[in-house]
């Protein structure tokens, strides 16, 4: 039996390199030699026990990582039969796999699909050298986007979502809680969008700084009091450059409660604020009502990627969102556990980290 270099999660901070056997395919199945794999921040939630896979026990043992790109390896016989794909084929894979049968899926709402499964959260996923997924979860990645950059589509596909439920129209003054990867990737679909202006809040200056590179017009710094972005009353100083109007559009990518009230706070009349971030299970948010009432706002959240690869492909294909400059580390397939470790602890001032199996 052939066998691969995986990394093995069992339980809390306890996930080893080992040979395990090559994943065999069914007929609908196709085999996917990794190339690249982003670190999520749900990685790393995992490996510290602080959320539970999708298995029976919620451990292990079970192979991590669901941001990938790769070269097909292997192909089962329905995909084959109508060609979709072939042995060399670069792609990407979305992890969250729907049945395809159930009512949702036929509602058209495959992120909420009764019998899904997730490779890397439920299935085994990308820390290894092969992966087995359904045909179905497959797409080409065009020549010009690199393995490395294209690693970044599945959190993408998701950012594309949340702004999708945004609802951006031209000009609006739009504000981006989190300037990590997300933050960076929305910043930018802000602009492909239309928005007139992009404020970007965040607590670390360096992350901030990363916005220079995408037009973002503002930045605000809410905790380090040192940082020549700092502003102890956020929505005075929104308030300041938008004239009074407050901001049209907030998002949310980060799982802070404090911070998705603070942007429904800083919401103007009719604003609309989704909430990206995944929040703890105890959290509960708590909003003004009669102000909230009276503006006319809205609050809307956004669920992983559904109907949003495609155009997410496209806008990396078409240089609207530059996904491969925020890739900041690169580390090898043996050193996963390493990986994880050093972006917790912020080793180097990360933005996004990626694993390769080359």
């Amino acid at each position: 039996m052939a066998t691969m270099k995986a990394h093995v999660f069992y339980e809390k901070e306890k996930m080893q390199l080992e040979d395990v056997p090559v994943p065999e395919i069914s007929d609908i199945e196709v085999l996917v030699k990794v190339k690249k794999v982003g670190i999520c921040g749900s990685d790393i939630s995992y490996y510290y026990g602080l959320s539970p896979v999708d298995t029976p026990t919620g451990k292990g043992p079970l192979t991590l990582g669901h941001e990938f790109t790769g070269v097909v390896e292997k192909v089962g016989s329905v995909p084959a039969s109508m060609g979709l794909y072939k042995e060399g084929d670069r792609v990407v894979v979305n992890p969250v796999q729907n049945c395809n049968a159930c009512y949702m899926c036929a509602d058209g709402k495959p992120h909420l699909c009764q019998n899904m499964s997730v490779l890397g959260v439920s299935v085994p996923g990308a820390f290894a050298e092969y992966v087995a997924s359904k045909y179905t979860g497959l797409f080409k990645l065009p020549d010009n986007i690199s393995f490395e950059g294209g690693a970044l589509t599945e959190p993408m596909a998701c950012a594309l979502n949340g702004m999708r439920r945004l609802e951006i129209e031209p000009g609006n003054f739009v504000t981006v809680f989190g300037p990590g990867p997300m933050g960076m990737m929305m910043v930018q679909m802000a602009r492909a969008m239309g928005a007139g202006k992009v404020a970007l809040v965040g607590t670390r200056d360096y992350r901030l700084e990363w916005g220079k590179k995408f037009g973002v017009d503002y930045f605000f710094n809410v905790k380090d009091q040192k940082s020549p972005y700092y502003t102890g009353n956020l929505k005075d100083s929104i308030s300041e450059v938008t004239g009074g109007k407050l901001s049209d559009r907030v998002i949310v990518p980060t799982g802070s409660n404090a911070a998705f009230e603070q942007g429904v706070d800083i919401g103007g009349e009719m604003s609309i604020i989704v909430q990206f971030g995944l929040p703890n299970e105890e959290d509960k948010f708590s909003i003004p009502a009669l102000e909230f009432h009276t503006m006319d706002k809205q609050i809307r959240s956004a669920w992983l990627a559904p109907l949003a690869w495609p155009e997410t492909i496209r806008l990396i294909q078409e240089g609207l969102v530059d996904v491969d400059s925020l890739v900041s580390h690169t580390y090898p397939l043996e050193k996963t556990d390493q990986a994880i470790k050093d972006l917790t602890n912020r080793v180097g001032d990360p933005m996004k980290v990626v694993i390769s199996t080359d």
